[in-house]
């Protein structure tokens, strides 16, 4: 497998993960700032947000609010 290891990275500003430089952003390089479609839309924040609810436990009934 060839490996690109010295190619400029960046991280996510939707996920925070790190992903490295692509061909096909070669001219805007310096306006990405998503990994992906999903994390430009918002699809992948909204997936978390929702999955950080889910695990959010309940307050018992008559405690909240």
């Amino acid at each position: 497998m060839h490996r690109k290891p010295h190619l400029p990275e960046k991280t996510c500003a939707t996920c925070g993960r790190p992903f490295a430089w692509r061909k096909k952003w070669a001219r805007d390089w310096e306006a990405v700032r998503h990994c992906s479609d999903a994390c430009r839309s918002g699809r992948r924040a909204a997936a978390k947000k929702n999955e950080e609810s889910a695990r959010t436990p309940l307050a018992p009934p008559g405690q909240g609010g």
